[in-house]
Formats: structure tokens, sequence, C-alpha cells
């Protein structure tokens, strides 16, 4: 081969490499919630489906436990561009856009159907929300039923009343306020420091967030009260999406619609695993008392009719439709 000859294969080779390299999209998708969380498990798969379905021309890197952006951050980084998809708590969105707060209304959707239906009938309306900001949403799974979590015990609402109550959305602040606690906003990742310094004494979440922070080693009680079942929400930018060419959106949409039936699925294995774990860890886990869940049933109503006023007609056709369901 002539030194001709070489140079020009060496440059088309060059060449090659650099149209494969343009070929292949990377993204990068945070999370807010540990790498061991059934949430972040199922966007490291969606991540991998997603690489399968589109012959590896998309590659999303997932980055969990707040490592890239912090939960309250998520959804603008995604508006802004500065990521093209991120995972959200919806309820962490209700302070800008009231309707994301639907699924954190206490005793509105109590159980896994209860939840499904709410997010049909709420999905119009976040659709048209999302798409006025430049986003669009891929899927939504839930967390497991939420409980109380609790120092010492509580038999009744007024047991509440002057505890440190970790507060993470509106919806958890306003729940403090109406029982007498004292709100302290700690985001996930902080909430194994906070009780372990005693900042926090009581609040409601799932039964895996309890699992992720090993609340058992600073509290000692968790009642069942299946409040409500917030869902994490993927959103996507919308110009970041059109870049794509219609196979890889394909593969994209495909990947997300399994995603979500493998989501929900996962959160009600979740909900009893953690359960579990709760007992081992060496909790009492219990159905809440028949005063106690009077109690929160009167802050349920409250809280529901308050969101309904808020959000207006946007909100009043969300419960409209979820009742008729």
């Amino acid at each position: 081969m002539s030194l001709k000859t070489w140079l020009s294969a060496a440059v088309l080779g060059t060449a090659l490499v650099g149209l494969g390299a343009q070929a292949q999209t990377k993204w990068d998708l945070p999370g807010a919630y540990p790498a061991s969380n059934f949430h972040s498990k199922n966007l490291m798969q969606f991540a991998e489906d997603v690489k399968k379905l589109s012959g590896g021309k998309l590659d999303i890197t997932v980055h969990p436990g707040a490592s890239l952006f912090k939960a309250p951050e998520i959804k603008r980084a995604v508006q802004t561009g500065q990521v093209q998809l991120g995972e959200v708590l919806m309820v962490n969105v209700e302070n800008e856009i009231p309707v994301f707060g639907a699924d954190g209304v206490p005793f509105l959707a109590t159980s896994f159907d209860d939840a499904a239906k709410l997010w049909k009938a709420q999905k119009p309306v976040i659709d048209k929300k999302l798409a006025e900001q430049g986003m669009m949403e891929l899927y939504a799974v839930p967390w497991p039923p939420q409980g109380i979590y609790s120092k010492t015990e509580v038999n009744k609402i007024e047991d509440l009343k002057g505890s440190k109550w970790r507060a993470y959305s509106p919806a958890t602040s306003r729940i403090a306020e109406l029982v007498g606690a004292q709100p302290v906003t700690i985001q996930a990742a902080e909430l194994a420091q906070a009780l372990a310094t005693g900042v926090v004494t009581t609040f409601m979440t799932s039964g895996s967030t309890g699992r992720d922070s090993k609340v058992w080693e600073s509290l000692k009680y968790f009642y069942d009260t299946q409040a409500w079942l917030p869902k994490n929400l993927v959103l996507l930018n919308t110009d970041a999406f059109k870049k794509l060419d219609a196979a890889t959106q394909k593969a994209l949409t495909d990947a997300a619609a399994a995603a979500e039936k493998r989501g929900w699925e996962a959160s009600k294995v979740e909900t009893e695993e953690a359960k579990a774990a709760l007992v081992k860890g060496g909790m009492k886990v219990q159905p809440p008392s028949p005063e106690l869940k009077a109690g929160l049933q009167k802050v349920g109503a409250t809280m529901i009719d308050e969101w309904v006023k808020k959000t207006g007609a946007d909100g009043q056709a969300i419960v409209d439709a979820y009742k008729k369901m």
C-alpha cells in the first residue's frame, strides 16, 4: 500500500469513527432516590431498554441519589435543557403547578387501583401543563401507600401535636398545620441524618422510604394509614425528543410504557417487602386505631376541599373525572 493510499484509508477510517460517535446520542437522567430504591432500579432498567431498543443510538446515564441535581432542582433542569429528562416526585411541583398535587391529597386515592384511576384523570391536565413549559411526560410510578412514622405512640390525632414533622411537599406541610405539629422541610436524601439528630420525630411517607433511611435506628412506630400513593413522574424536554429520529423516539416511548407497567408491579411488591423490613428492624407496624383513622379522615376531607378551591376548574375536572371511574 502506498503512503497516499494509506493516508486516504486512515482519513476515511477517522471520518467513519467520527460519524459513528455522532450517531449515538447521550442523555443524562437525574433522580432523587438511592440506587437501591425500586424507582431508581426501574430508571436503570428503562435506560438499558432504551439503549437496546434503539440499537445503541440513545444512551441514557442515570444519576440516582440526587447526585446530579437535588430533588427540587430536577424539574427546572429538564425544562431549561440542562438535562434531557429527569424523575420528579409530583407533589414537589405542586407550588408551581397545583394540579401536580392531586396524588398527595390525603384519602382521595388510597389503593393501587384508585391511584391508577386518579392518574388516568390527572394525565390530560398534566400533559397540557407540561406542554406549556416545553416538556412532556414519559411515565409515572406510584410509591407504596403512605403511613405515619413516629418516635412515640400515636393513638389519636392529638398525639401528633407539637411533634417535629418532616414535610417534603405543600400537602405534608398542611397536614402538620392541621394536626398541630411543627413542619420541618427535609428531602429524602437528608432524612436519615435528620432523624439521627432529632430534627424530625414524626412524618408520613412510604414503607420504602422508611426502609431506605433505616428509620428503625431512630423511630419505633409505623402506622399503616394508606393515606395516599404519591407518584414519581419522568419528565422529558420536548425539544430533545424532537431531535431524535422516529425510530429512536419509538424506542424511548416503548421503553417508557414497559417501565410504567413494571414500576406499578414493583411498587406493590415493595409495599409488602418494605413493611417486612420495618418489622425486621424492630419497628411496631400496625393499622391506625379507629380514633386516629377518624381524625385523619377529617384532615383529608378538609384538604380535598382546599385543594379543589386552590386548583379551580382544572382540579375540579380531575376530581370529577376520578369519581366517575
